[in-house]
């Protein structure tokens, strides 16, 4: 027997030769999507129609409303197509418009920006001169209906085109503006900023929940790691800011405990709807928990807390079993929703539960994770959050705390095994390789301070994968899909690889390795940098011209790349002697120190950059023996110290530079210590290393 055919798609449109899965999920809309293209806007400029740019990701929930809603709607659709050219763009695959688009949606709008981003180009000069995020098909939310807008923004466009062309030039000009101001001459960068970006924090930090700000609540991985590492800075100086950890610390408890971690299978969610990080938006994505997967294993090494190690070594695992291809690269996101309901692979009811675990399973995990109160989601399902300590469970069914434990993890095992036979959210198969940068130093980073080497491995073969698929004639790529290896890489891409690479260094070492790295400083000073200002710009000097080119400096849902290039040029030029990445770095710092000055707690990772130029890092290369070079590296890790790197290279390396080579083993291993550019004599001494060490790092807090 045959299976039955499936009738075919009744539409195909331009977007099925895509390999962007958030593309291919508009490839059968009756709207005439394109993709940006040179055709798509070349036709816009022939039939003088405007363009109507809708961004989106392939785990956006309210973009599969807005697609459910309109673009699957014949009547929308005709409409669309009558009035517009048409085009889908995955901002994941290009944050260089999304960077545009979103800022002219601020611009225009006076309101922060989102996703689904619908905006209004005109066709000779693209600037937009209308949009909006989601637009409902039909009015509700304060909203008009979307029809409406279509119409009145394509007749706008045709009887007011002196008006419109007036605010383009407004908006061009604005554009204009958002250059970074040039730094007065003579500007020196000072620790002040350190001291008021942590005021700041203090100022926006949830004493009663941990994080910063209220609901919606995002991780903000970036500042939880300048605090834990503004507490060892002042820690190092005898006078640590016990503030600044209790920051760190409360906030890493409160998302290890809440909704937005995922407490069955690891790995954590985008944010949270409510303050209590309780109930989150389900969707995954690599980007966080990269950094978050970093700042756990730090803070575990930091504490000697066994929850942080727990999270980190759980959300480790997450990533190898369900982010990570065959081929060795890391995935980009899982989706909110499957079978059509957002969180539905994450939820329980409480008789669903009940069969699945023993009755005294049942009787400890009901009060941990809130089974014996009312449902928290929809008012239907419970999602997993920690409600009640052990110690009270403990005390409450008259057993001792290693049991209940125990009990816990067998029932989160069993129901862990329940849900994996569900129909899993839809996962988006690209591989991004800026994103692949922060998952390799979240892996080698974890994998290194957590002992963990199949971590290790795993950041290697990943970066194994992009070395040999999206670095391509001595530039590298950006995206990676059925096959193809496709678009410019930006400065993302650059930094993050070139700091994963660092971070794997440390953990394992390849002379090739560090020679990628250097491939990619280059192209780095050669293509991205400002050579007037200072700073790199987020796309290349041959890059499609664009309406604006961006030379971002604040954090964002990611570092800021700018912040992360300066620090690895700051690390890769003391570890290599070459005075060009230094001299790179402080041009960057000073160049975008007007705007860190104006706001420091936006400029994390460029914080943690002037820190390490101001308390230049300490980098230490252990040379001799394999067999003998793991117990003085174990050393080396054994204390939380941030503005340290380690590097283990055996005596038989071939392929070194010559900053390397010169540092040889004179007996089974050697250790050269510098800080900054100024080395001192060479450690052969186990006992001597430890007193070298001693003064730089911060001992674990046992609370």
């Amino acid at each position: 027997m045959t299976s039955p055919q499936s009738d075919p798609p009744a539409h195909t449109n331009r977007l099925i030769h895509e390999t962007s899965p958030y593309l291919l999920q508009h490839a059968h809309n009756p709207v005439d999507w394109q993709a940006w293209n040179a055709a798509a806007l070349d036709q816009s400029r022939r039939e003088d129609k405007p363009i109507l740019l809708s961004i989106g990701y392939s785990a956006c929930h309210w973009c599969h409303v807005m697609e459910h809603e309109s673009f699957e709607d014949e009547d929308v659709a005709t409409i669309m197509n009558e009035l517009f050219v048409c085009i889908k763009v995955d901002r994941e695959e290009r944050p260089d418009l999304d960077k545009i688009y979103q800022t002219a949606h601020q611009l225009l709008t006076r309101r922060s920006g989102g996703w689904p981003l619908n905006m209004f180009l005109t066709p000779a000069d693209h600037i937009p001169f209308f949009g909006g995020t989601y637009f409902p098909k039909t009015p509700r939310h304060g909203l008009p209906p979307f029809v409406e807008v279509l119409r009145r923004v394509a007749a706008f466009y045709r009887d007011h085109r002196a008006e419109v062309v007036q605010q383009n030039a407004q908006v061009r000009a604005a554009f204009l503006h958002l250059a970074p101001e040039r730094p007065a001459p003579g500007l020196g960068i000072d620790a002040g900023v350190l001291d008021a970006a942590q005021a700041e924090m203090e100022k926006q930090f949830d004493p009663d929940h941990g994080g910063f700000g209220g609901a919606p609540k995002f991780p903000h991985p970036t500042s939880i790691e300048r605090c834990l590492r503004y507490w060892a800075a002042t820690a190092q100086r005898g006078t640590p800011d016990g503030k600044a950890l209790e920051m760190a610390r409360l906030s890493l408890h409160a998302m290890a405990a809440g909704g937005v971690y995922d407490q069955l299978g690891g790995g954590f969610c985008r944010y949270s709807v409510d303050e209590h990080w309780m109930i989150p938006h389900f969707e995954k994505m690599l980007y966080d928990n990269g950094p978050l997967l970093a700042l756990y294993a730090d803070a575990a090494l930091a504490t000697d807390n066994p929850a942080f190690r727990r999270v980190a070594l759980e959300t480790g695992a997450w990533a190898m079993r369900e982010m990570q291809s065959s081929d060795g690269g890391y995935y980009s996101t899982l989706d909110a929703d499957s079978e059509g309901h957002e969180g539905k692979f994450y939820v329980w009811t409480r008789d669903e539960v009940r069969s699945l675990l023993s009755t005294e399973e049942y009787a400890v995990f009901a009060p941990r994770f809130g089974l014996d109160r009312p449902p928290n989601f929809e008012n239907e399902w419970w999602h997993l959050h920690v409600f009640q300590g052990t110690e009270g469970i403990a005390r409450a069914q008259q057993m001792d705390v290693a049991r209940v434990n125990a009990l816990l993890d067998n029932a989160r095992q069993k129901l862990f095994a329940a849900r994996e036979q569900r129909l899993r959210p839809g996962r988006d198969e690209k591989i991004l390789t800026a994103w692949n940068g922060l998952m390799i130093k979240g892996m080698a980073r974890t994998g290194r301070l957590l002992e963990k080497p199949e971590f290790i491995a795993s950041a290697g073969r990943a970066l194994d994968f992009i070395r040999a698929t999206l670095w391509k004639d001595g530039r590298l790529l950006a995206t990676y899909k059925d096959g193809k290896a496709r678009l410019p890489a930006y400065l993302d891409d650059h930094a993050f690889l070139i700091d994963g690479i660092l971070e794997l260094l440390q953990a394992r070492w390849r002379s090739a390795e560090l020679q990628f790295a250097v491939e990619l400083a280059e192209v780095l000073l050669a293509h991205f940098q400002d050579q007037d200002a200072g700073g790199f710009y987020f796309t290349a000097d041959d890059h499609e011209q664009l309406l604006h080119r961006p030379k971002p400096a604040s954090d964002e849902a990611i570092p800021s790349g700018n912040g992360i290039a300066a620090l690895a040029l700051l690390r890769l030029g003391h570890l290599m002697g070459e005075p060009r990445y230094l001299d790179a770095a402080e041009r960057t710092l000073k160049a975008l120190f007007p705007a860190l000055r104006r706001y420091p707690s936006a400029h994390n990772a460029l914080l943690n950059a002037v820190e390490e130029y101001l308390e230049p890092t300490q980098t230490v290369v252990l040379r001799g023996r394999p067999e003998m070079l793991s117990a003085w590296l174990t050393r080396c890790v054994r204390h939380y110290a941030p503005r340290r790197m380690v590097f283990a290279i055996p005596d038989d390396a071939i392929d070194l530079p010559v900053a390397l080579a010169s540092r040889a083993a004179t007996g089974e291993v050697t250790a050269y210590i510098c800080t900054g550019l100024a080395c001192g004599t060479p450690v052969t001494q186990m006992a001597e290393l430890d007193d070298r060490l001693k003064d730089s790092e911060t001992r674990g807090v046992h609370r």
